[in-house]
């Protein structure tokens, strides 16, 4: 027996953008519905959760974001150092929104920062001159928060995936739409795969400003993760070429250009994206390899 995802946030005590979040970081498990719509919740998952110590408190403590100022204050330093650690991907961002400026705003799991602050290893990183490898990345103007963002957003989209031709797909939602036709030669294959992508519209109407914004975080830029991401997708295409072929094209087609949509988007086989290399004396990178 399953829940639909609205009822169980209700019955979890979640407003419906922590629930989402939840089902992101992997803390609400869920499956796929029998009628390919959106997926549901197991009623024993729901029971699980309910009966966890702590309940309901415990779980909304965990999926609470904060922002800038009130991420810096949690971790007792000033909002420019919070914001320079952010930048240099040792702070990695749960999620965003789009504002009516359309002006990115990171938000953090405050239990994380918690953690962060806490740790002995990261003392250094609070106070004082910061390390010569975080100095370099900000002077070059560096700002890695798309790219943790997108490996935490990797581990969710890779968690929904049956079969290699999922995988594939859900790779291809990283990648720039000119890179994956020159990878893909196929139509019947980019056809497949864009159906493949798994249903998101949490970011905004088809060509909508925010989803605009949104397009351009999503796309891998660095060379050594677009690299990762172009190994990994032929990986996955070679695997799924041997379990079955891309059925043939038929009368719709979705396209390969312009912004994603909800009608048209992309997304990821147990690989990740790679961290950005990790500053010396900092342990944060561990946690980009970690399940989102």
């Amino acid at each position: 027996m399953t829940r639909p995802q609205g009822s169980a946030a209700r019955e979890l005590g979640l407003k419906r953008g922590e629930f989402d979040l939840a089902v992101r970081l992997g803390w609400i498990r869920t499956v796929a519905a029998p009628d390919g719509g959106l997926r549901r919740v197991p009623r024993e998952e729901i029971d699980r959760i309910r009966e966890a110590e702590g309940f309901p408190d415990a779980l909304r403590e965990q999926v609470r974001v904060v922002g800038t100022a009130q991420g810096a204050s949690i971790m007792d330093i000033p909002s420019s150092r919070f914001t320079r650690l952010a930048r240099a991907g040792l702070l990695r961002p749960a999620k965003f929104y789009v504002n009516r400026y359309r002006t990115v705003v990171w938000l953090y799991l405050a239990e994380e920062l918690r953690e962060f602050a806490r740790s002995e290893v990261h003392a250094p990183l609070l106070t004082g001159r910061a390390p010569a490898e975080i100095r370099v990345r900000i002077a070059a103007g560096e700002d890695l928060r798309p790219r943790t963002w997108r490996a935490r957003h990797a581990g969710y989209l890779l968690g929904q995936c049956g079969d290699p031709w999922e995988r594939a797909a859900a790779i291809t939602t990283f990648l720039d739409a000119d890179l994956l036709a020159e990878m893909v030669e196929s139509p019947h294959e980019r056809t497949h795969l864009l159906r493949l992508r798994p249903h998101e519209s949490w970011y905004g109407a088809p060509d909508s400003p925010t989803a605009q914004v949104v397009e351009r975080i999503l796309v891998a830029d660095g060379p050594d993760e677009v690299s990762w991401l172009r190994t990994n997708l032929l990986m996955s295409l070679d695997k799924a070429r041997r379990l079955r072929p891309a059925p043939p094209l038929t009368a719709q087609r979705p396209a390969l250009n312009g912004p994603r949509t909800p009608e048209n988007p992309t997304r990821p086989e147990n690989f990740t994206i790679p961290a950005p290399a990790e500053p010396a004396r900092s342990r944060w990178g561990r946690l980009l390899g970690r399940r989102g």
